[in-house]
């Protein structure tokens, strides 16, 4: 995932507002969001490739979301980062959120670069084995994280928390509504770009909120909304390879400790 945007404890209806663009080689196989076959508890979308996620959530109230940090001659790590999201949703460590945070910081170095979005009943937490600071609480407000740490002002982060903070402030909030926020191509000029090694052109194509390249971009995009009564509704956009198919899936999910009720609508449009 490569933009990550919520509003945390500041939207009257909804203790957590979450938009979320995956971006992604379109060759990698993926499957869309639905409740894992073999993890039930999980409810996420799935990288065919590694096995593991980029954003999920439980019927327990647990929601995770990664997204990888971009540096120069970065390398991959031992491990896949995609399965952190999986480890703490099936509550690795027995603990809580940020029990679970503490006890990633003395294995970080196995992955690649990261940013780690988890969150409970206790609250929001963050951590990034690129930083220096050690796992930390997410206070209350509008938050945004691109490919380097939590709100750093990249153009795309700061147009987006703008956009969702006008939403939140409209008072209500709806999963289409995050959806249009998260279909945004504006570009920017050169002078706001962040310079992550990888040459002024690429920079420019992975600007905007929702990238389109020839082989890489935005697959996914994501919208959960969670209720204060603890209820929550999550849809997702797919985007599949290929200019001319796009598939749009949305599964509503009422969660209380159990799904009360699942509507998955699929459109083919060629």
């Amino acid at each position: 995932m490569c933009t990550l945007l919520f509003a945390y404890d500041v939207a009257p209806a909804h203790r957590l507002v979450v938009a979320a663009n995956r971006d992604e080689a379109y060759g990698r196989p993926t499957a869309p969001l639905s409740t894992w076959s073999d993890r039930e508890s999980v409810i996420a979308g799935r990288d065919l490739e590694a096995g593991g996620t980029w954003m999920g959530l439980t019927r327990s109230g647990r929601w995770a979301a990664l997204t990888n940090v971009r540096r120069p001659g970065e390398v991959s790590g031992v491990r896949s980062r995609g399965e952190l999201v999986v480890d703490f949703l099936e509550g690795a460590g027995g603990g809580s959120a940020m029990s679970y945070l503490q006890g990633l910081a003395e294995r970080g170095g196995l992955y690649g670069g990261f940013n780690l979005v988890v969150a409970d009943r206790s609250g929001v937490f963050y951590w990034s084995n690129r930083a220096e600071a050690p796992p930390s609480a997410v206070a209350p407000g509008i938050h945004g994280i691109s490919n380097a740490g939590l709100d750093t002002p990249w153009p795309k982060v700061e147009r987006g928390k703008a956009a969702l903070a006008a939403l939140v402030a409209r008072g209500e909030v709806t999963t289409d509504d995050l959806l249009r926020l998260l279909s945004d191509r504006q570009g920017y000029a050169d002078a706001e770009l962040p310079d992550t090694g990888v040459g002024i052109a690429v920079e420019r194509a992975l600007a905007p909120l929702f990238v389109a390249m020839p082989d890489y971009g935005t697959r996914s995009s994501t919208a959960l909304l969670v209720g204060h009564d603890g209820r929550a509704s999550i849809s997702e956009l797919t985007v599949e390879p290929g200019p001319s198919r796009r598939v749009d899936l949305t599964i509503d999910l009422t969660i209380d400790l159990t799904i009360d009720r699942a509507i998955d609508r699929t459109i083919d449009l060629r």
